[in-house]
């Protein structure tokens, strides 16, 4: 790596206009404040466990997604997914790993669509995993990503893969992600990506990342999630957040019963305790019950687990990618819990499914 000035939380500013990966990352503000590089504390006194980070080229993302605070068509490209991401080096990122690895399970790095990011990912991820034993998961580029890229991946020390669809259906992943932004991706080869992810790495250690809000019907987002479960994956889910600058700035977020439909049925999916197919959906597609006994659904809501953050785990088999309020701010209605959600909480998530079967116990 080349020899740069340290760096700081303070300083991180001087590093986003020259420096570039990989001698450099950007880093979610949660995980700079969990690794001590930026002040401030958790609402509710979440916990990270994993730090999020993100290559960055002057270049940028080849990308232009409609949602993407990445997309080039922004005037700025200094926050995703709601938060500013600080650029620092890496090697002072691998130190602040190594000092403070009990707080972290996983370390997970997002690729840009930018050539660039093929050998990077591959140089990043050895320094990291030679730095310190903890896991490392990679949020592939599936346009510029080949069989033979993943398998670089996997022999530099990654032992998870993420391929984020975001859209439930090819229709609307045309709309937002390929011709009608005029942008690369193709809806098939996110699929094709993630099957090889799972033939590479094998099953349960890739998955696929799915956003609800963006014009699908229950029942599609069901299908979708129930099809990479099939496949031998799991699905990360996020409710639609209108990230400044973008496209879609001005979009509202889905209705919060909406979202907790589909957290319950992602949950229900992806540990196998029912199928898509079996749910019962009102004419507009809407979930109006899952198949299942009164008795497991009440059970799952007294629980509460269903209504986490999903992401992927680390070696305790615990989600470590929580995110804490990455996609809604913190505060009565957050849309993922970052912990395990208390009475109360679980008192108004059942309000907040909208089924009135389940309002109460």
């Amino acid at each position: 790596m080349t020899n740069m000035p340290p760096v700081s939380a303070g300083s991180a500013q001087t590093l986003d206009r020259e420096a570039e990966s990989p001698d450099v990352v950007r880093m979610s503000l949660a995980a700079a404040m969990t690794l001590d590089f930026a002040p401030g504390s958790f609402y509710r006194n979440a916990c990270l466990y994993c730090i999020n980070l993100l290559l960055t080229y002057k270049s940028s993302c080849a990308g232009r997604c409609a949602y993407c605070g990445l997309s080039p068509r922004r005037e700025s490209g200094k926050s995703f997914i709601r938060v500013s991401w600080p650029a620092l080096r890496l090697e002072d990122v691998a130190q602040a790993i190594v000092n403070k690895k009990e707080r972290v399970k996983r370390i997970c790095i997002s690729m840009l669509t930018n050539r660039r990011t093929l050998a990077d990912t591959v140089s990043i991820s050895r320094t990291l995993r030679e730095a310190v034993d903890i896991p490392i998961s990679v949020l592939v580029a599936p346009t510029i990503v080949t069989r033979e890229h993943l398998q670089a991946f996997r022999d530099a020390g990654v032992d998870k893969i993420g391929v984020a669809i975001d859209l439930a259906t090819p229709g609307l992943f045309d709309q937002y992600r390929g011709r009608g932004v005029h942008g690369p991706h193709v809806w098939q080869r996110y699929w094709d990506c993630l099957a090889e992810s799972l033939e590479i790495f094998g099953a349960g250690m890739a998955g696929s990342h799915f956003m609800v809000g963006m014009g699908e019907t229950e029942q599609e987002m069901a299908s979708a999630m129930q099809k990479v479960r099939d496949m031998g994956g799991f699905t990360h889910l996020f409710s639609f957040f209108p990230e400044a600058g973008s496209l879609l700035a001005d979009r509202p977020a889905p209705p919060l019963d909406q979202y907790r439909r589909i957290q319950l049925a992602r949950w229900i999916i992806d540990n196998d305790l029912g199928r898509a197919g079996q749910f019962d959906f009102d004419e507009a597609g809407q979930i109006r019950g899952y198949g299942l006994p009164d008795s497991l659904i009440n059970e799952l809501l007294d629980n509460g687990s269903a209504f986490r953050t999903s992401g992927c785990t680390g070696r305790d088999g615990e989600v470590a990618c929580n995110r804490p309020y990455a996609n809604w701010r913190p505060g009565p209605g957050t849309r993922n819990y970052p912990f395990a959600p208390d009475e109360n909480d679980r008192r108004h998530i059942r309000l907040q499914l909208g089924l009135p079967q389940y309002a109460r116990k």
